[in-house]
């Protein structure tokens, strides 16, 4: 008797990467048995899965399989966030091979544009969260179209219920990427030990700080020298704000500040686990940073009634500026300011991101075997 097949889709941006590939090698040593198999649709997600796959011993466990229309892109090397093939001819071309395996597990939504044109496939198919926070698109009806839902926390559910999920196709399992090298692992990235501040600005111009304050924001921390700097704005800011590529070019070449717009540090925990203060306006990036309590300053520009929305509730982690002019001073107090939120913080991370431990990637594994059965 054949064993049972699991396919992975890594099928959507490099930011999806690290919500799902922990699943992989948990899969792996959960169930050994098991006929595991990852597609990938660029060239950059074959590299990084093959360089993983072999330091973890599992080269010859785990299969690589290319999706049709799969992109070779021989000038990305350093896990850059490649272009994609048209996402619907390319699962229409897939639906075929997946019909053969017993299991589905991806992390985006436009996979699920399978299950739900396709009712037969359903029962396959099982969605990992990515990403945590207040700002997801939960209504979206795509969502039940998967047959399992793996989401970090029990506020999670709760919500996914709300919209018209069934709560017995969602699995509560924790926070899969806080098993991620990048997280578990911060690089060192400046010669001193001076504390280290990260803006990430979110690439939506209605969420974003960007457009109002970003190339003033950049100006003050480089002319600054009490703090190091991380520069690494939402993978996709680029993409909408095409110069923020000049305006972090311009000082890049300063000792105390790291620019990056386009490397798999950018997604992959590494930034959030090296800072010791965070910057941002509403990027779901905080909810990583807040896993292990630090000072937070939230950006306010258009000066939204946050209390008033449900979709701001980590601003009370930290102080929320509304003027410039009142960023520095709310930076130099922040660490200082920092006990009188630390609570607050920890009951946020909590409710938004429930276990954040490696266990969490083999919880979800050992989802995905009782889904088998």
């Amino acid at each position: 008797m054949k064993p049972p097949r699991v396919a992975f889709l890594f099928l959507g941006e490099t930011l999806l990467i690290p919500h799902l590939y922990p699943i992989v090698e948990a899969l792996a040593a959960e169930a050994p048995d098991l006929d595991i198999e990852c597609w990938v649709a660029t060239s950059v997600h074959e590299g990084l899965l093959s360089g993983w796959l072999s330091d973890a011993g599992l080269a010859a466990r785990v299969r690589l399989r290319r999706v049709p229309g799969f992109l070779d892109l021989p000038a990305l090397t350093h896990g850059e966030n490649p272009p994609l093939p048209a996402k619907l001819p390319m699962l229409a071309r897939l639906a075929g091979y997946l019909l053969r395996v017993d299991a589905v597990i991806c992390a985006e939504q436009t996979s699920l544009w399978l299950p739900r044109l396709l009712p037969f496939l359903r029962r396959r198919f099982i969605k990992a969260a990515h990403g945590a926070g207040s700002m997801m698109a939960r209504s979206d009806p795509r969502r039940r179209a998967a047959h399992h839902l793996l989401v970090p926390a029990a506020r999670e559910k709760g919500r996914l219920v709300d919209v018209g999920v069934p709560s017995e196709r969602i699995v509560v399992v924790g926070y899969v990427k806080a098993g991620f090298r990048g997280l578990a692992h911060p690089p060192r990235l400046f010669a001193d030990d001076r504390p280290v501040i990260v803006y990430a600005p979110h690439w939506q111009r209605h969420r974003s700080s960007w457009w109002a304050w970003g190339r003033q924001i950049v100006d003050m921390l480089a002319q600054q020298g009490r703090l190091n700097v991380i520069l690494a704005p939402h993978q996709r800011l680029v993409e909408k704000a095409p110069e923020v590529r000049e305006v972090l070019a311009a000082v890049a070449h300063l000792p105390h500040l790291h620019t990056d717009l386009d490397s798999f540090a950018m997604v992959d925990g590494s930034y959030m686990g090296a800072a010791d203060l965070y910057l941002g306006d509403t990027s779901s990036q905080v909810v990583e940073f807040l896993m292990r309590p630090r000072p937070c300053v939230f950006l306010n520009p258009e000066r939204v009634d946050w209390r008033a929305t449900d979709d701001h509730d980590f601003w009370a982690c930290g102080e929320v500026v509304d003027r410039l002019d009142a960023l520095p001073e709310a930076l130099a107090r922040a660490r200082a300011e920092h006990p009188r939120y630390q609570a607050e913080q920890r009951g946020f991370a909590t409710d938004a991101l429930g276990d954040a431990s490696p266990e969490a990637a083999h919880r979800a594994a050992r989802a995905v075997i009782a889904a088998l059965k």
